[in-house]
């Protein structure tokens, strides 16, 4: 199984990114996906997540400004990020808890490859 993030970018300050991530593979079914996101030195640290049944999580320092939201059918999730801050410049990684065919029993945490968010002042 492998995730694939898309949608990162150079934006000014004020302005609006939307991240996507599917994942790809022998998959059964998934669970939670969310959003984390990495600067240099850091660690990486949530943003945001989503449970199947639409559950959300939102770290404070972007709520009201970022919403996660899923596409079940399409196994995707999706990161509407706007009145972008410069602090918000990162590595944004996306994350799933995964059942796949093979094993249906046993739930696995994936990471995507990450996707670079830029924010200029």
């Amino acid at each position: 199984v492998q995730l694939q993030a898309s949608g990162g970018g150079f934006v000014q300050a004020g302005g609006s990114l939307r991240l996507s991530c599917t994942p790809s593979g022998s998959i059964y079914v998934v669970n939670t996906m969310g959003w984390y996101r990495q600067t240099p030195g850091n660690q990486r640290e949530l943003v945001a997540t989503i449970s199947r049944g639409g559950n959300t999580n939102t770290d404070g320092s972007v709520l009201g400004r970022f919403v996660i939201s899923r596409d079940n059918l399409k196994n995707a999730v999706y990161l509407q990020m706007n009145n972008l801050k410069p602090e918000d410049t990162a590595v944004y990684y996306c994350n799933a808890d995964i059942r796949t065919r093979n094993d249906p029993s046993r739930l696995t945490n994936y990471w995507g490859q990450g996707t670079l968010v830029t924010v200029s002042s």
